[in-house]
């Protein structure tokens, strides 16, 4: 352990250094068990006498904080387990923040996982493959692959290919290697579109209901974002004000309602943007696991006038916790973005953007993405004709044919009754999301937003009859 301790002049050395040790005992920073360094090393590091470290420790053995165990040292003994008493900082000047982030309404937190999870936004971790990523991964971090240089801030060139092959095939993104930027998931690509896009008070328009990450990024920017409506079809474009200079959409599979963006209301939107020289970002929100129907061309796809940046995520294709996504930017974009992310935050970690690479390349993403689609659509399937069976005309399903979400609103009762329904059914062991919590204003919908990212076909069943049960009567 590196151990610092200020001794500010010479005078009583020894009952500095014990002092020093005993504040950081009692406040926590050395924890219960942890081991101090021997006399001499820590005598050698202070530039003190050998002795006046033996007897701080002799102080602190008698007092009960440290405990000698012969040759093999001293160790902390007796140290608070609550870390809450650490002694904060002396305060000085009171700093201020940007007035934004003092306005920013803070998100919920999480909901921890519960008996029964229909949280939204979280895949199922048993159905990653972690034997095959662990190999490639592990070729990766040997030391003939690493190097000490930084990489290419826009990402490693074998994975932004990768991208572009994938987006292509899968989506019918017209891109190559040179369009891609790899991020830390969809977050940063959005922030980092901001960043180069907008001018403080500029105006966003996002989907009300909408994804509330978005949202504040863009208001943490200092834009004034407007939330405006979504109906049958997608996002409402002639709500949108004339003087908008960026629209964020999730077109494939609306967050969180689950409804796709009709062809008209797309090819109106861009025609929108083209008038109004607007920017829009595409979101392809969960386009990967797709069930029904025909899947419609992405907004980027149809753009033929380089408006549209394309923003992708592999957080629930694979793991939330490898925070890689990418972004898709026209050419006049492409060095102020790379400017962007190398002046955030350098690069993204080389070891997984290669092993994502070689995992797209050799079909193994393929493969995984067969294997999840199939799970998924038993879970949507047997989710959607549960809620059918159990509740009948009490909640109204919107139609939905991807993602790992489905959305259902109470047919009566409004507001109050998704309240205290969302609170028994919480009680009851469910994790369940209201869809009120989306809204930037006042809610016109109110309901469920139902995951089965995280609960098996099983407990579907289980949990439905569970959730009818300790809300009859309530209906």
């Amino acid at each position: 352990m590196d151990l610092h301790v200020d001794l500010q002049d010479r005078r009583d050395v020894a009952g500095q250094l014990y002092r020093g040790l005993r504040a950081r005992i009692l406040d926590g920073r050395l924890r219960d068990g942890e081991q101090v360094p021997p006399s001499r090393e820590l005598a050698q590091r202070l530039g003190v006498a050998r002795n006046t470290v033996s007897v701080a420790y002799a102080w602190l053995t008698a007092e009960g904080l440290l405990v000698s165990r012969g040759r093999a040292g001293s160790y902390v003994q007796n140290a608070p387990r609550e870390r809450g008493a650490r002694a904060k900082a002396a305060s000085g000047v009171k700093l201020r923040p940007r007035a934004v982030w003092r306005d920013l309404r803070v998100p919920p937190p999480s909901d921890p996982p519960a008996p029964y999870d229909f949280r939204v936004g979280t895949p199922d971790v048993t159905l990653f493959p972690f034997e095959t990523w662990r190999r490639l991964l592990a070729r990766q971090l040997r030391a003939t692959a690493m190097t000490s240089a930084y990489a290419d801030p826009r990402g490693h060139p074998e994975l932004r290919e990768a991208v572009a092959r994938h987006v292509g095939v899968s989506r019918g993104v017209r891109a190559d290697a040179s369009d891609v930027l790899i991020t830390h998931g969809a977050q940063q690509a959005l922030d980092l579109a901001g960043r180069v896009l907008l001018e403080p008070g500029d105006r966003v328009a996002v989907e009300e209901p909408g994804y509330p990450p978005a949202r504040l990024l863009f208001q943490s920017l200092g834009a004034q974002v407007v939330p405006v409506p979504v109906d049958a079809e997608g996002l409402v474009v002639d709500a949108l004000p004339d003087d908008t200079r960026l629209v964020y959409v999730t077109p494939s599979h609306q967050f969180p309602l689950g409804i796709v963006m009709s062809p008209a209301r797309r090819r109106a939107l861009l025609d929108w943007a083209r008038r109004r020289d607007a920017v829009v970002i595409e979101d392809d929100y969960d386009s990967e696991f797709r069930f029904g129907g025909r899947p419609l061309e992405t907004l980027h796809s149809l753009d033929r006038s380089g408006r549209v940046l394309y923003v992708g995520s592999f957080s629930k294709v694979l793991l939330p916790s490898l925070r890689l996504g990418f972004l898709v930017a026209p050419p006049s974009l492409q060095r102020e973005l790379q400017l962007a992310k190398q002046v955030t935050d350098g690069h993204s970690q080389l070891p997984a953007q290669v092993a994502l690479a070689r995992f797209i390349d050799t079909g193994a993403m393929a493969r995984h993405l067969r294997k999840t689609r199939r799970e998924y659509e038993q879970r949507h399937t047997r989710l959607s004709d549960g809620l059918t069976r159990h509740f009948g005309d009490a909640l109204e399903q919107l139609p939905s044919v991807a993602g790992l979400h489905l959305c259902v609103m109470f047919t009566r009762g409004g507001a109050r009754m998704e309240q205290v329904l969302t609170r028994k059914a919480r009680a009851e062991g469910f994790g369940i999301e209201e869809l009120s919590r989306y809204y930037a204003g006042p809610p016109s919908r109110h309901g469920w937003v139902l995951g089965y990212g995280g609960i098996t076909v099983e407990r579907i069943d289980e949990g439905l009859r569970h959730l009818r049960a300790c809300l009859a009567g309530a209906f």
